[in-house]
């Protein structure tokens, strides 16, 4: 096996820059040519299956940055088979070209996640009849891993996507016993594709240093600048919350487990210095295992929880808050803090994954050293005063007025083209 991975890493390499040329190439004919004729001369359709366990109105940044990646490619013209667990609400967002879906089973300890039954028969029809240039696997559970053996069988070109660091997440579930055999299926799973996309360095270093040979390709994060803005503030929602014109505050947004250490952002915040001329009210917006325990520690009930938002209400409580905190250290990349930014709140989050990319200090936020929490503690207890949060916000909201999902979509495109090629480059 790792002698096949090693001439599939070789091919793709020597043809990676072929490639790259060819898509500076179309980016240089633009301006020069009409988009339909240009699309015709330089982008092959592509017909892809896309396999993953977790797509909108699911609440996570997988599946919202997937419904992005999705929606690029097919306005692009590529064609893509939509293979997904049944859900009970439809996403009104995205039509695929075509879509499988299996039974779904809610995951213990997230009754607002599931996975796909592993039905083959299904799985093996679909692929028949849609005949994909290539297999793109998002998730690496039960549906994913029915999809990497039948692929094989058939000889279709096979990529993956590492978006969520379950073997990091172990340790925070009294399952650090399984962090070892996690490891080893989640490097046996992506040595078996013929790429891994990853959102980012940090995940790509991750990746390597646990055993993942094969080629791995960073397909980057966007964010959309018009539905993130700070246009949606609104004073009502901050009344609600119990916060004044005066009121600094201080949001969380994510999911409520263990893994994204929240209860260290409410611990921090209950240690505050009390500011009568500006105080700060803590809003946390999600759900999750980790709920309960949670709102147990709002003890004195001046702690707002929300509960799961999405459309306009999240870009509401995005927008009517004053800063975001970001304490996890388990993340492939963390959209949210793009999300924040991009609606006008500087961010304190640790130093790697999105943060690094995206985050300048004392300017758009504060980053902390990973492993350090009292130093992302003391950013949260030395936090400024309300005019010079806002001048950060709208620092942090012009550095992503160009960090849209035109590019993400790009790369991940490329990515596609290398291994639908791949079993008809030459020896």
């Amino acid at each position: 096996m790792s002698n096949v991975l090693a001439k599939q890493s070789s091919k793709l390499e020597r043809y990676s820059d072929a490639f790259k040329f060819h898509f500076k190439q179309d980016q240089k004919q633009k301006s020069s040519q009409p988009t339909s004729e240009l699309s015709d001369l330089v982008r092959p359709r592509l017909k892809i299956a896309l396999v993953t366990e977790t797509w909108p109105p699911e609440i996570n940044g997988v599946a919202r940055s997937l419904l992005q990646l999705c929606k690029g490619l097919q306005e692009l013209g590529h064609k893509i088979l939509l293979i997904r667990p049944e859900q009970k609400q439809a996403c009104t967002q995205f039509q695929p070209y075509q879509e499988c879906l299996v039974k779904a089973q809610a995951i213990p300890k997230y009754h607002n996640l599931q996975f796909g039954w592993p039905q083959w028969s299904k799985l093996s029809q679909a692929l028949d009849e849609f005949q994909p240039d290539v297999v793109h696997i998002v998730t690496e559970g039960p549906l994913g891993l029915a999809s990497l053996q039948i692929a094989k069988s058939k000889n279709i070109p096979i990529s993956s996507g590492f978006h969520s660091a379950f073997q990091d997440f172990s340790r925070f579930f009294d399952l650090a016993f399984l962090l070892k055999p996690i490891q080893h299926y989640l490097k046996w799973f992506h040595n078996n594709t013929s790429l891994t996309c990853v959102p980012s360095s940090h995940t790509e270093k991750s990746l390597r240093q646990f055993g993942v040979q094969g080629p791995l390709v960073v397909v980057g994060r966007g964010v959309d600048v018009e539905y993130f803005s700070p246009y949606f503030r609104s004073t009502q929602l901050r009344a609600s919350w119990g916060a004044s014109e005066n009121t600094r505050v201080m949001l969380y947004v994510g999911r409520l487990s263990p893994e994204k250490e929240v209860n260290l952002i409410i611990d921090a915040y209950q240690r505050m210095p009390k500011n009568t001329e500006q105080p700060v009210k803590l809003v946390i917006v999600g759900d999750g295992p980790d709920r309960e325990r949670l709102e147990a520690l709002n003890t004195q009930g001046d702690i707002v929880f929300t509960g799961s938002l999405s459309g306009t209400a999240l870009a509401q409580a995005y927008a009517s808050a004053d800063v975001f905190a970001f304490a996890s250290q388990v993340e492939t990349f963390g959209n949210v803090v793009l999300e924040a930014m991009a609606s006008g709140l500087p961010v304190i989050a640790y130093d790697y994954a999105c943060a690094r990319l995206h985050l300048k200090p004392n300017e758009t936020g504060w980053l902390s050293p990973l492993g350090q929490p009292e130093d992302l503690v003391g950013h949260i207890h030395r936090l400024p005063d309300l005019t010079t949060l806002r001048q950060m916000g709208e620092h942090a909201r012009k550095a992503t007025l160009n960090i849209g999902w035109q590019y993400p979509v790009q790369q991940f495109e490329q990515a596609l083209y290398l291994v639908a090629k791949e079993l008809h480059m030459p020896s």
